[in-house]
C-alpha cells in the first residue's frame, strides 16, 4: 500500500455470506492460506468474522482483516463510534484496513467527515490503512480535495465484464491500489432478473477456452486475470472445495495476449448500484451496535 503496509493481493470476502456459513468460511480459507478477510458493517457478519479468526488458530498479527463504514454513520463523530463498534463486533483491537463503504454525491460534506474520521483514527494507530469503495474518478476528486490522507485501497465492482478502466487510471495516478468486488462476475448472477445485466463472464467461451487450454477452471483464469493486471481481489464462497480452488492461482501467469482477449469482454455494464445514485435513503440500512 502507498504507505508500506502490506496487504495480500487475494482474500476472502463474505458479502451475502450468512452468518451461520460464515465462520466456517473463514476458519478454511485462513487454514487454506489467505490472511486478507474482507467484511463491513452492513453485511451483518462481522462477529462471525471474528470467530472464525479465533477457530482458525493462525495469529492475529498474521492476517489483514478489512471492514467498512457504512453510509447511515457518516459525519465525524457517528463514523467513530461506528467505528468502535465494528471492533468490537469482531472481537479485533486494530483493524488492517477501513473503508468507506460508498460515495454519498448527495452529500459529499457528511462523506468527507465520515473520512476525516478515518484519518484520525489511522493517526491514530488504531486502523492500519484507511480507504474508499466505489468512487468513480469524480468522487475520488472531490475527497482528495478536502482531506490530507489518499486512499490506499478504492475497492469498486471490476471483473471482464466491467473493466473499469477509468477507475483503476485514476487510482494508479494517485498511487491508489485498485481492489476488486465481485471478481469473478457474480454480481451478475445477483441481478439475473436485470434485463440489462451481462451474463455470467465464467460461462464465456473465451474463459472456457483458457481453462481447458491451463486445466484450470473458469475462476482460476479469472483471479489470475486480476493478478496479473496488479489489482487486488477478494472472492466470496462457502463452500470449501471453491476456497480452496480460487487461492490455487499463484503457479500459472496468462499472457499478455490472453489478458487482452479477456479484457476485450468489457460490455461497459454494472452489474452493480450506481455510485453516482447511492445514498442512506436508497439503501435504508440500520446498523445496530
Amino acid at each position: 500500500l502507498p504507505n508500506g503496509v502490506e496487504m495480500p493481493a487475494l482474500g476472502l470476502g463474505v458479502y451475502q455470506s450468512a452468518p451461520e456459513d460464515t465462520v466456517d468460511a473463514v476458519r478454511i480459507a485462513l487454514e487454506t492460506g489467505y490472511r486478507l478477510i474482507d467484511t463491513a458493517a452492513a453485511y451483518f457478519n462481522e462477529r462471525q468474522v471474528g470467530e472464525g479468526i479465533v477457530r482458525s488458530g493462525v495469529d492475529r498479527s498474521e492476517i489483514f482483516v478489512t471492514t467498512k463504514l457504512w453510509m447511515s454513520d457518516y459525519g465525524y463523530d457517528r463514523a467513530l463510534r461506528a467505528f468502535d463498534a465494528s471492533l468490537r463486533r469482531l472481537g479485533l483491537d486494530y483493524l488492517d484496513l477501513y473503508l468507506l463503504h460508498w460515495p454519498v454525491p448527495a452529500d459529499a460534506e457528511a462523506t468527507v467527515a465520515a473520512y476525516r474520521a478515518a484519518e484520525r483514527l489511522f493517526a491514530d494507530g488504531r486502523v492500519r490503512a484507511i480507504g474508499v469503495c466505489n468512487h468513480n474518478p469524480d468522487h475520488l476528486a472531490t475527497l482528495l480535495e478536502h482531506t490530507e490522507v489518499v486512499p490506499a485501497v478504492n475497492q469498486v465492482e471490476l471483473h471482464p465484464f466491467f473493466t473499469q478502466r477509468a477507475v483503476r487510471e485514476a487510482d494508479a495516478e494517485h498511487g491508489i491500489i485498485t481492489q476488486s468486488w465481485s471478481p469473478i462476475g457474480g454480481v451478475n448472477v445477483y441481478q439475473a432478473d436485470d434485463p440489462t445485466a451481462a451474463k455470467n463472464p465464467l460461462e464465456h467461451p473465451t474463459v472456457r477456452g483458457l481453462a481447458d487450454a491451463y486445466g484450470r477452471t473458469p475462476a482460476q483464469i479469472l483471479l489470475r486475470w486480476h493478478l496479473d493486471h496488479g489489482l487486488s481481489a477478494i472472492p466470496k464462497s462457502v463452500h470449501a472445495n471453491r476456497i480452496r480452488e480460487n487461492f490455487d492461482v499463484f503457479d500459472f501467469a496468462l499472457t499478455a495476449e490472453e489478458i487482452a482477449a479477456i479484457d476485450a469482454l468489457d460490455t461497459g455494464v454494472r452489474g452493480g448500484p450506481d455510485p453516482d445514485e447511492v445514498s442512506p435513503a436508497v439503501f435504508p440500512l440500520t446498523i445496530d451496535d
